[in-house]
C-alpha cells in the first residue's frame, strides 16, 4: 500500500471554501479503483492549513492517480489556492488498508 500526508497551506481567502474548491478532485480520487482513503482534516491550530491522508494499494495505483486527468486539472487550480508548496510524507505500507489498533 501507499500511505501519502500532504500538509496544505491555503490562502486565507480560500480557507473557508476549501471543501468545496477541492470536492470534485476528492470525488475523482475517491470513485479510482486503486484508492484506499482520501480524506481532509482541517488544523484546529491553523485554520488555513488541511491535512490530505491518502492511501492507495499499490504503486501502479498511485501512478495512476499523478497520470489522471482530474490530478492534472487539480495540480493547476491547486497553485492558485495554496499560500505555499505543499509538505508530504509518501511511504510504502504494509498491508491492503486500515485495520484494528492491536
Amino acid at each position: 500500500m501507499i500511505f501519502i500526508v500532504v500538509k496544505q497551506k491555503v490562502r486565507a481567502k480560500y480557507a473557508d471554501d476549501w471543501v468545496d474548491l477541492v470536492a470534485d478532485f476528492t470525488a475523482a480520487t475517491r470513485a479510482e479503483p486503486g484508492n484506499i482513503c482520501f480524506e481532509w482534516s482541517r488544523s484546529v491550530d491553523d485554520p488555513t492549513v488541511y491535512v490530505l491522508v491518502e492511501a492507495f494499494k499499490d504503486a501502479a495505483a498511485g501512478e495512476a492517480h499523478v497520470q489522471s486527468e482530474h490530478f492534472k486539472t487539480a495540480s493547476a487550480q491547486l497553485a492558485t489556492w495554496l499560500a505555499a508548496v505543499p509538505d508530504i510524507v509518501h511511504v510504502e505500507a504494509p498491508g491492503d488498508g486500515f485495520a484494528p489498533m492491536t
